[in-house]
């Protein structure tokens, strides 16, 4: 109850945080309409999300303002998790509170949560199916062609020097090579940058920012409350279902990758194909590329991608009725992936301007995000692989392991749709919706001229 009742136990804003005309503040009632409206059509990934919240928020109802909306962007953007998510619960938290954050964290990821949920009984159910299996062949080669597309324009916004460029080198690597676990990776850049932030601009003077202002008690207080609404339900599914239980194994992982997952949905993938389909043996390497495929034409984050996997992994292993268990996995894996971000937006708004006077922070976010693009360089390789060619080779010794292509194994058909999906993205310039659903048909058509 005290997470929801409001006041400054919880780092409600006060009255200097909203800027804005306080006759301009809107109605729960309107913002509720508004945060549906945005849940229901937030399609195309983080960037067409913020994009979109930005053209309502800021130009159309102008409930904030343009710097308002961009702080709180490169404040989001230093948390792990769905930034486009968090976004949009810290502009309903500074608008009306707790509840308004609830509300708009809520209603931006449940109606894609939702579809997810069906589409996860209807694959496990169908999958397997001729057709079936046609069309999510097309939908894993134009999956690939996105990947590299994503890994592209990350690289071009992170990589702005030599530093940069070495980061991600080395994050390449450390995981292609070595096999060095991701949150590992983004530890070790996050004290590298941290470390080598520019003295000069840490040194500068700032003014006193309105975060100072905030009792230290006030934010212990907000971030026990939700660190318990978080955990406790996990502990007490673990204590139900014991240690070994498939679904205390989900809430397990996907609570670390809460934590650890900075650099968005591509670098989650990155976690998750190394863990859920190399250490659990959960899902096979091209159900990873369904998940992200369904995930791409549903509305919400992309990080929904991990109630698919949730469900799979509860349904096939969890030792009852499919979709049961399945139903499970989900809803643990969305309360694992989604309550952290209410922690990290309701403990941190009220520091939101201290950003301005943190530039070691701005150093270690460019160093992890540089790291991240390594990271999704190996992603992109490791889909490529697995989508292209029929086996592998293994090569390996000592620290040292290889992942290698079995040229005799190639795959003309998925090469040739891949082609296809590269063309609509890169030259055609076509949208991911229109890109996932001409390949998918283009596979199914080949499979029945086959």
């Amino acid at each position: 109850m005290l997470a929801l009742a409001g006041g400054p136990l919880l780092n409600e804003p006060t009255a200097p945080a909203r800027e804005h005309d306080e006759a301009s503040v809107p109605s729960f009632a309107a913002t509720f309409r508004v945060w549906l409206q945005i849940g229901l059509t937030s399609f195309g990934g983080p960037a067409g999300q913020i994009a979109m919240m930005h053209k309502v928020l800021v130009e159309q109802k102008r409930w904030l303002d343009e710097s308002t909306y961009l702080l709180a962007l490169n404040f989001c953007t230093l948390l792990p998790g769905p930034e486009a998510m968090q976004l949009a619960t810290y502009a309903g938290w500074r608008l009306h509170g707790v509840r308004g954050g609830l509300a708009a964290g809520l209603l931006f990821v449940a109606p894609g949560a939702a579809l997810i949920l069906v589409l996860a009984a209807l694959y496990e159910v169908y999958g397997n199916l001729p057709i079936v299996t046609a069309v999510f062949t097309g939908v894993k080669v134009a999956v690939l062609a996105i990947v590299l597309e994503a890994l592209i324009k990350i690289a071009r916004r992170a990589l702005k020097g030599r530093a940069q460029w070495l980061m991600a080198a080395a994050s390449f690597v450390a995981i292609f090579v070595f096999k060095v676990p991701f949150p590992l990776i983004v530890l070790g850049a996050g004290l590298i940058g941290y470390w080598r932030s520019d003295p000069a601009v840490e040194s500068a003077p700032t003014p006193l920012t309105k975060a100072a202002a905030v009792p230290l008690s006030s934010t212990l207080w907000t971030a026990g409350i939700w660190l318990g609404i978080w955990i406790m339900p996990l502990l007490a599914l673990a204590a139900i279902f014991g240690l070994d239980n498939v679904l205390t194994k989900i809430a397990v992982f996907f609570s670390k990758l809460a934590v650890v997952t900075f650099g968005g949905a591509y670098a989650v993938l990155a976690y998750m194909a190394q863990d859920v389909v190399g250490t659990y043996g959960w899902l096979k390497p091209g159900e990873m590329l369904d998940g992200l495929g369904l995930a791409e034409t549903t509305p919400g984050p992309l990080i929904l991608v991990t109630e698919f996997v949730g469900f799979l992994a509860a349904a096939r292993h969890g030792g009852g009725p499919a979709l049961l268990y399945g139903l499970l996995g989900a809803l643990v894996t969305l309360w694992a992936t989604f309550v952290p971000c209410f922690l990290y937006i309701f403990a941190g708004a009220p520091y939101v301007e201290w950003l301005k006077s943190a530039p070691k922070l701005k150093s270690a976010l460019a160093a992890i995000t540089a790291a991240v693009v390594g990271v999704i360089l190996n992603l992109s390789l490791w889909f490529a692989l697995h989508v292209i060619f029929q086996k592998r080779i293994e090569m390996g010794a000592g620290p040292f392991h290889l992942e290698v292509p079995d040229i005799a194994n190639l795959d003309l058909a998925a090469l040739s749709l891949a082609a296809l999906a590269a063309f609509l993205l890169f030259v055609r310039h076509a949208g991911i919706a229109a890109t996932l659903t001409i390949s998918a048909l283009a596979s199914l058509l080949l499979s029945i001229v086959r």
